[in-house]
């Protein structure tokens, strides 16, 4: 549905992007994540025939961003950062309006804005000025016009950004709902956001691509020894001391405290061998007390860090 060929965009000696490459699915959600600065906007732009690269090309929907750029904005609803809005118009009135400038027949649009505002749960303020909603239902109205026209493919540019936590999982909710039905472009420099909703992830930096698979993938890629979570009632440092020594330990890092004398630990292991039944008995041989003992994954932070300072490392 989407492909993305050796893009670059340069401002001057500055490059904003440089040979960045990626295939999105039909009904895929893919998000594009990075730091603040890393070309993620810049990638949204181009690929919404806003602004043209430097060099590269990309296909959406089989249709050439160069050469059939009409055709390319036909297919794609757009959600940019903080999005325009008529705050001087009612919710419907606006949506009537977006939906003249996509061109829908009356009939069309009518049936089209009815099941947007459903879909989107705007129904109720249909009849409320924009400027008087709040910014969770403005995003709403803004993603209720960018499905306006039956696109093929979204593109969405930090959708969630300074809405409260009821109005994200609100806003979760409605994208991912749209799997399977529609091409979903998320991007975000907001990590939970990405491995709640996305089913693969690009990770972007310094406008290079750093990485492009699932969550799940690039989680197993990098973590290269087991890692288990213990919560013990002890003194911190003897028991990070006496967890330290057994054979095939790597690591132990404390993650956390609470009262009464209980620690977090992360323990990292030798890649074939499992310490559980060792780590258990030196917990209990000392009388503490073992509260918690499981296997867990790098989270999707530890992965981003990870892979941003491998690049920066090898930039240098």
């Amino acid at each position: 549905m989407i492909e993305v060929e050796q893009l670059s965009k340069s401002y001057g000696p500055i490059k904003a992007i440089e040979d960045v490459s990626f295939v999105v699915d039909k009904g895929e959600i893919l998000g594009l994540l990075g730091p603040n600065g890393a070309g993620k906007s810049t990638t949204m732009r181009i690929l919404t025939c806003f602004m043209p690269p430097t060099s590269g090309t990309a296909r959406i929907a089989g249709y050439d961003i160069f050469k059939d750029s009409l055709k390319v904005r036909r297919r794609i609803g757009y959600v940019p950062e903080n999005a325009p809005l008529y705050t001087d118009m009612p919710v419907a009135s606006f949506l009537k309006f977006v939906g003249e400038i996509k061109g829908l027949s009356r009939r069309e649009r009518l049936r089209q804005i009815g099941q947007v505002m459903d879909d989107c749960g705007i129904s109720e303020v249909q009849h409320r000025y924009i400027g008087k909603l709040s910014k969770g239902y403005r995003q709403r109205v803004a993603l209720a016009q960018a499905l306006l026209g039956n696109p093929d493919v979204l593109i969405l540019d930090e959708p969630t950004i300074g809405l409260d936590p009821r109005q994200i999982i609100d806003i979760r909710r409605l994208i991912k709902g749209l799997a399977g039905q529609k091409t979903v472009i998320l991007s975000t420099h907001i990590l939970p956001e990405v491995s709640m909703t996305c089913q693969r992830v690009i990770i972007i930096n310094r406008g290079r691509l750093v990485a492009v698979d699932t969550p799940e993938n690039l989680t197993a890629k990098l973590q290269k020894s087991p890692r288990l979570l213990m919560r013990i009632e002890g003194p911190a440092d003897e028991v990070a001391r006496a967890l330290g020594g057994i054979h095939g330990v790597q690591t132990v890092k404390q993650d956390g405290s609470s009262p009464g004398n209980v620690a977090t630990y992360i323990v990292e292991s030798e890649k074939d061998r499992d310490v559980r039944k060792d780590l258990a008995a030196t917990v209990v041989q000392r009388n503490w007390g073992l509260l918690e003992l499981r296997p867990v994954d790098l989270t999707l932070e530890e992965v981003f860090v990870r892979l941003v300072t491998e690049e920066k490392e090898s930039a240098t």
